[in-house]
């Protein structure tokens, strides 16, 4: 054990070298064996984390990307989040789903009696009438 002079303390590392000390590990998947990058990251204030570009571009993760934070027994997992867009429809689409829906005359008045019930005029709603109507 080397000793140091009272007082002298060992330089901090600069955040380059603590990134270059970043080691490739294998983790072993159910769906086989992934290479997995391990870099330093710092928590700032309110929690946030800054992310290592390698990663960000290996994983696709763009700045105002979601992700989904995951607790774990051993840490925390942050991954890409799937956001799917969806669709609000208008009273007019709704009504026009239910008409051109229909599958026989007594569906078709029923879906009519809905439409006027939603106070719209089912004869402006363009739509599909099933056979016979």
């Amino acid at each position: 054990m080397t000793t140091r002079p009272r007082g002298h303390r060992r330089a901090p590392q600069s955040q380059n070298a603590a990134a270059s000390q970043a080691r490739t590990v294998s983790e072993s998947t159910g769906l086989g064996t992934t290479q997995a990058k391990r870099e330093p990251s710092k928590v700032g204030k309110r929690g946030t984390v800054v992310l290592p570009a390698a990663l960000r571009r290996q994983f696709g993760i763009e700045e105002g990307a979601m992700v989904i934070a995951e607790a774990r027994d051993d840490g925390i997992l942050i991954r890409p989040a799937v956001v799917l867009p969806v669709e609000a429809y208008t009273d007019e689409r709704k009504a026009q789903f239910l008409l051109s829906n229909a599958v026989d005359r007594a569906d078709y008045e029923r879906a009519v009696q809905a439409v006027r019930g939603m106070g719209l005029d089912p004869a402006k709603i363009p739509h599909y009438k099933p056979p016979g109507v």
